[in-house]
């Protein structure tokens, strides 16, 4: 996980953006600073590495992800299922299936563009929000860099909104086809030791909530 770490598992700075660790250190958030501002790294992961991701994946949380560990997680989470699949059977939301379909057909989407295309208003905020988060946990899509907005007159202007990708998008198919050939129980087996070497008192419930989503 990036930051917190109130479920008890593992993350990489193990204090919130508003409390002061008990030890000094050089990390400062929200200054925009590329080396002491965690804020940033999510951006520099996807911006120079291309084993990395990071979303909202953990406890509806955002962390980061090595390509190492997709499979198994796929295996757990996707079970070689579509979305489509999925919302057939119920366990995938209208809002979630429209964003999903309009990132899948552009390739690439920001933020602020997918709630233009999908018609989300100010007022269907939380719905948005969840649909977003929902798609993430399920490892359907996944951040993939920041793009800010334009003018008419195309300047650029305000804070950067995240940039969004399906997971074959950013992954490239060879992770799934490794996912596919994993046994989803192995899989949990697997991640389970892999929290437990990180986290020796991580505490069972939390960690299959931690693996499942």
């Amino acid at each position: 996980m990036g930051g917190g770490n109130s479920e008890g598992i593992y993350s990489v700075i193990n204090w919130g953006w508003n409390q002061s660790p008990s030890y000094d250190t050089p990390i400062s958030w929200h200054t925009g600073n590329w080396d002491t501002d965690p804020w940033e790294w999510r951006i520099r992961v996807l911006e120079e590495h291309d084993d990395i991701a990071y979303a909202k994946l953990f406890f509806k949380k955002s962390g980061f992800i090595v390509r190492e560990w997709i499979p198994l997680f796929l295996a757990v989470r996707r079970s070689g299922r579509t979305l489509e699949e999925e919302y057939m059977d119920g366990l995938i939301s209208s809002p979630a299936k429209q964003i999903y379909e309009l990132v899948l057909e552009h390739g690439t989407l920001p933020l602020h563009t997918i709630k233009e295309l999908a018609g989300f208003g100010k007022e269907d905020k939380s719905t948005f929000d969840r649909a977003l988060v929902e798609l993430q946990m399920k490892m359907y899509l996944t951040m993939c860099g920041r793009k800010q907005k334009r003018s008419l007159k195309g300047e650029e202007y305000g804070w950067s909104s995240t940039v969004f990708c399906t997971t074959e998008h950013f992954w490239g198919t060879e992770v799934f086809d490794k996912a596919a050939e994993i046994d989803k129980d192995e899989a949990i087996e697997g991640i389970t030791k892999q929290i437990l070497l990180l986290n020796p008192m991580a505490e069972s419930k939390k960690i299959m909530k931690f693996i499942k989503g």
